[in-house]
């Protein structure tokens, strides 16, 4: 089992034990699952060692339970715990401000056991006899459950990515693959997946079936057939292959990455042209004779198309900018040369500034930025001017550790207050190397109010990135109200950067947002928020949203040399 797979079994645990109302053991279990989440060692590697009881936060119980799980792959105490457990009230966690005791309450006061019955009971506004509950409790629970409807059963994209590549690893190691790859909306970087798709090149498509279905987390086989099969795997999410020869692969391969707004768009400039487009390949309607096939390249020209990258296949002009050769060169993970929002155990990071430069370093990063939150977070630890003061310091002795091998920016992510001001004076951040300036509160404001607050930020000439700018947390928290036009026309203005926030479930800015803000001459960085070096991966979540909003590299400050980018910084400090 993954780290990450077992901090879910305790994160799972610690919400059932809060659930059942028990005190200290769920923070055990959080605390547990959370060091477990961000260690560099694999977790089946420290059980064998015996040194899983070295683990920070784990007791002897818990310990026991880390063995088994990793020995077995299941653990009693999580089935026990489920049992005892009405299942709608775990799902009823994943409603935006519905936590365990709440939860609890609606159980116990109103037998609320489920979410449709806890939108039941606020569309018959049966909750506003609780104590504490009213109508714009009621209204906000009901936009919650409208938040993870909308999700359904999609899975973010930062999820679904690791467990296809370790797939696709898994047919790797089995077989001589020729040609593979993840397919659908996954290699178009949509933000959620419904399914993941692969598809493989080969002309032994028994053998290729064979180390499909017998993939170590498949719980379930739904088909199994020579070119096409499917399965279930834990969690239940499906993965679907499909086995073409390799003359095919690349007509393949441009049709099941879809959209299939795209595909319809393709197929039908190949009638215009006497041509059948399909995933066999290109063919003259005339005589059938094959003109592509192969390579996803040569089926677009063909067409007389240049290559699409798969990011933009969302029929959203892509195919007439490619015909007339105004397709931008994409930004690339090689242009790529630093993170600019890291968090350190100094706020609510876990790692040491040390541990994270060094991290970066080993990445072959250029720079990295720090940029702890500021004293009004207080539920994050945030830093007042004093211990950013002694922050900035420290930071400055990294550096000297690490010379000129990779600049580390000394920086705060500052909190925009309601009026538009911020969180730390003037004279503390005229003297940082890098300022974003982002909105943690009052999220409820209505557009103008919101609007006003960070334009008033941005005009202060002390911020250079406006993070997670819109706020939003795809499944569970719907974006602030922003005039997004009016931010962009500012960010323009006044030269602020906007944030391309890479965690997982923001990707805030969306990629629509991404190409509206380019259309208005604004300029991006890309920031993983990590708050642990495992988090750092998260730069090619940031990397394939900018290549979905059409983004070049011209325009992400993250592509710029460590020099270009101090000499913008500074140029920018009043």
């Amino acid at each position: 089992m993954r780290n990450s797979e077992v901090a879910l079994v305790f994160y799972e645990i610690a919400d059932l034990l809060e659930l059942q109302g028990l005190p200290f053991k769920p923070q055990a279990y959080r605390r547990a699952a959370s060091a477990i989440e961000q260690m560099d060692v694999d977790i089946e590697q420290m059980v064998d060692e015996g040194r899983h009881r070295d683990i920070p936060g784990v007791g002897v119980a818990i310990a026991k339970k880390i063995e088994e799980l990793v020995r077995t792959g299941e653990l009693d105490y999580l089935k026990k715990l489920r049992v005892e457990t009405p299942p709608g009230l775990v799902e009823m966690l994943s409603i935006p401000d519905v936590g365990p005791r709440t939860a609890m309450l609606l159980h116990r006061e109103l037998g609320i056991a489920s979410v449709d019955e806890l939108k039941e009971a606020a569309l018959n506004h049966r909750l506003r006899g609780l104590r504490g509950f009213g109508e714009k409790t009621e209204e906000r629970i009901l936009q919650g459950i409208g938040v993870l409807e909308s999700r359904g059963g999609r899975m973010l994209l930062g999820e679904a990515l690791p467990i296809a590549e370790a797939y696709v690893e898994h047919l790797r190691s089995r077989l001589s693959i020729e040609a593979i790859s993840v397919c659908g909306s996954l290699r178009r970087g949509r933000e959620t997946i419904g399914d993941i798709d692969i598809l493989v090149g080969s002309g032994d498509s028994e053998d290729v079936t064979s180390a499909f279905v017998d993939y170590p987390a498949v719980e379930n086989v739904l088909l199994s057939g020579s070119t096409k099969s499917s399965v279930e795997i834990q969690g239940g999410l499906q993965v679907d292959l499909r086995v073409v020869e390799l003359e095919s692969y690349g007509a393949a391969l441009q049709y099941f990455t879809g959209s299939k707004e795209h595909n319809v768009r393709v197929r039908r400039l190949g009638v215009e042209m006497g041509l059948k487009v399909n995933e066999y390949g290109v063919f003259e309607r005339s005589s059938n004779r094959r003109v592509a096939g192969d390579s996803e390249h040569g089926v677009y020209e063909s067409l007389g198309l240049t290559f699409i990258p798969p990011e933009l296949r969302e029929d959203s002009g892509e195919i007439d900018a490619s015909r007339s050769l105004e397709l931008p060169e994409l930004v690339d993970a090689s242009d790529v040369r630093g993170d600019l929002h890291v968090h350190s155990d100094w706020s609510d990071g876990s790692d040491p500034i040390e541990a994270i430069v060094a991290a970066a370093a080993r990445l072959q990063y250029s720079f990295i930025a720090i940029t702890d939150h500021t004293e009004s977070l207080t539920i994050a630890n945030g830093l007042t001017p004093e211990r950013l003061g002694k922050q900035v310091d420290a930071i400055r002795r990294v550096q000297e550790i690490h010379g000129d091998g990779i600049q580390v920016l000394a920086g705060t992510e500052v909190d925009i207050k309601v009026d538009g001001s911020l969180d730390l004076p003037s004279s503390v951040l005229k003297d940082l190397d890098i300022v974003i300036g982002s909105v943690h509160s009052r999220m409820k404001m209505d557009s103008k109010e919101m609007t006003e607050r960070v334009t008033n930020a941005m005009e202060s000439g002390l911020v250079d990135i406006i993070g997670h700018p819109t706020g939003r947390i795809i499944g569970r928290r719907d974006p602030v109200k922003l005039d997004i036009q009016r931010i962009f026309d500012v960010a323009r203005e006044t030269d602020v950067a906007m944030e391309i926030n890479a965690f997982p479930d923001r990707l805030d800015l969306r990629a629509v947002h991404c190409r509206l803000a380019k259309e208005h001459g604004v300029t991006f960085a890309i920031g993983t928020d990590s708050h642990s070096i495992r988090h750092l991966d998260y730069l090619r979540l940031g990397i394939i949203t900018a290549r979905r909003g059409w983004l070049s590299k011209d325009r992400v400050l993250n592509a710029m040399s460590s020099d270009e980018l101090k000499r913008r910084l500074r140029g920018r400090r009043p």
